[in-house]
């Protein structure tokens, strides 16, 4: 089963990634993985650090002429900024430059202090920060070409940003269909965009920024992925951990979970329909830990981006006086980007419950074992 460890700092020499537990036969392509890359790296509200971060990407190995060995797969990506913070991030013996001593609320930047005796932001903010994504975006991209490899597709969408939120005739969710064979969520007409768009440059302008709300949908997967046998292997406990190990990520929900927490039973539930169909899929494709052969939805919410431009208040933690917060280079809004990190963290989740289920040393050997089960579940 797959599985991933990512190292370096936001503006360190580069950011590694090794993914572990691929199968071979798995096309794994340079180009493909920067798209991906890029789809993280746009979105309106996204600052000036875009246009300077640059992701150069540098397969090392377990990918020989495109394709997948078997051999866990290594990736450098590296920082194009790495000259500017080398002395700062130097790992060589030496005088650091002066400490930054003013931790920003809502980040990781205090408590890690706290946590690791420093008293130095930089020692916490340069690996807490979102960039590590872009390392996961290695897996995320490999979980994607397994999971197509077996026929399962993933997209997302944003919902909110700020207090503007789409209505849900804007974002329908296909519930007649169980593969994705066109574009599955509606365009948001162009009002609401503008008005999202017009809030995320209001914020700006006040120096300040904005969050939102984002939906995964996963097509294509068949009933009986994850479990409920053991409390860890629910798949929406799974995918909950992982949609929340996201920075920013401050709530999830599977299906219309906060709706049917108002509603009577009688109208919470997917009843089930002749040829074991559902009427509805308002569990999100989950129930008691396990797939249940209708689209995955699951819906994550982002706080703002705790650095401002209009530093909140804080304290120096050299004299234990209130002081402005660090001001570092950010964002105003990042929703539709981590909408696509989203993307990768519930494909990753899926891939490893599919070779949980698939198994398979090479991607044929897992296809016609998926291929199997699906004519199983049509039998049944």
């Amino acid at each position: 089963m797959m599985r991933f460890l990512t190292a370096g700092e936001s503006h360190g020499r580069g950011l590694v990634t090794i993914v572990d537990g691929l199968p071979a036969g798995l096309g794994f392509l340079r180009e493909g993985l920067a798209a991906e890359l890029e789809r993280r790296r746009q979105g309106h509200g996204r600052g000036a650090r875009m246009r300077i971060e640059r992701d150069i990407v540098e397969i090392l190995a377990g990918v020989r002429y495109g394709v997948t060995t078997g051999a866990p797969v290594a990736v450098l990506i590296r920082n194009t900024e790495w000259e500017r913070f080398a002395s700062t991030l130097s790992p060589e013996p030496g005088s650091p430059e002066p400490p930054q001593t003013t931790p920003r609320p809502g980040h990781a930047d205090l408590a890690g202090m706290m946590k690791f005796d420093s008293h130095d932001v930089r020692d916490v903010l340069e690996r807490a920060s979102a960039r590590e994504t872009a390392a996961r975006t290695v897996a995320g991209y490999a979980a994607r070409l397994l999971l197509r490899a077996i026929d399962i597709e993933i997209v997302s969408h944003v919902v909110a940003i700020g207090g503007i939120e789409a209505p849900k005739d804007a974002v329908p969710v296909p519930e007649d269909r169980d593969r994705l064979d066109a574009s599955p969520v509606r365009v948001l007409d162009e009002t609401m965009m503008a008005s999202m768009i017009a809030a995320i440059d209001a914020a700006k302008v006040d120096r300040d920024t904005l969050g939102g709300v984002i939906e995964v949908l996963a097509y294509g997967v068949p009933a009986g992925l994850g479990s409920y046998t053991q409390w860890d292997r629910r798949l929406d406990g799974l995918l909950a951990r992982a949609m929340l190990s996201i920075p920013g990520i401050k709530g999830v929900e599977v299906g219309d979970a906060y709706e049917q927490a108002r509603v009577r039973g009688s109208d919470a539930h997917d009843e089930i329909t002749p040829g074991y169909g559902r009427a509805t899929n308002r569990a999100g494709g989950v129930e008691g830990g396990t797939s249940n052969g209708r689209p995955i939805r699951v819906r994550a919410a982002m706080k703002p981006l705790s650095t401002l431009m209009r530093p909140l208040a804080s304290v120096d933690v050299a004299t234990g006086r209130p002081a402005p917060a660090l001001r570092e280079r950010s964002d105003v809004c990042a929703v539709p980007s981590a909408a696509v990190v989203a993307e990768q963290m519930v494909a990753i989740i899926l891939a490893q419950e599919a070779q949980r289920s698939f198994g398979g040393a090479t991607v044929a050997d897992m296809q016609a074992a998926a291929n199997a089960y699906r004519r199983r579940l049509t039998a049944f």
